[in-house]
């Protein structure tokens, strides 16, 4: 059982942030048309498998083993945001694949494959004081990441 007020917040972390950055994902997405690339999905997927160790580690011993786990998951989505930030940037080169909006509506299937926009991968849809979505997620996870660990880490109790 987790004993430490460190322990307990950090479990709490790695609960509250991933869905955090997931439910923003999917508002930008449904909500105002931010449609993922590919490496877009590629930082989805590390948080839905840190939103699973989490809740293991609210039911499940060895919790601490859970919450490192969703922790380094965490860092892992953040470090592929770093990456896709840069591809974005332009520092370096990214992947050729691009991801596409599911066509709606009738017509035949070559029609929905040649009217479907393809999502860059190396064009961020959205950027705020000139970081990307991804960028974003770069800084939150790795930082949520490393405080989680560090609390972890932490071996007295506080008072």
């Amino acid at each position: 059982m987790i004993d430490t007020p460190y322990a307990r917040t950090a479990r709490w972390i790695v609960l509250i942030v991933p869905a955090l950055l997931l439910g923003g994902a999917y508002v930008g997405q449904y909500a105002y048309g931010l449609y993922p690339c590919e490496m877009c999905w590629w930082q989805r997927y590390p948080h839905f498998i840190a939103l699973g160790l989490a809740l293991l580690a609210f039911i499940a011993p060895p919790q601490r083993l859970w919450v490192a786990l969703a922790a380094l998951s965490i860092i892992a989505s953040g470090l592929i945001g770093g990456f896709h930030a840069g591809v974005e940037y332009g520092w370096w080169e990214g992947v050729t694949k691009c991801a596409m909006i599911p066509s709606s509506g009738g017509g035949s299937a070559m029609d929905a494959i040649l009217n479907t926009p393809l999502i860059r991968c190396d064009a961020a849809p959205w950027s705020f004081l000139g970081v990307s979505l991804a960028g974003y997620n770069f800084i939150i996870s790795v930082a949520a990441g490393a405080a989680t660990l560090a609390l972890l880490a932490r071996k007295w109790i506080a008072s």
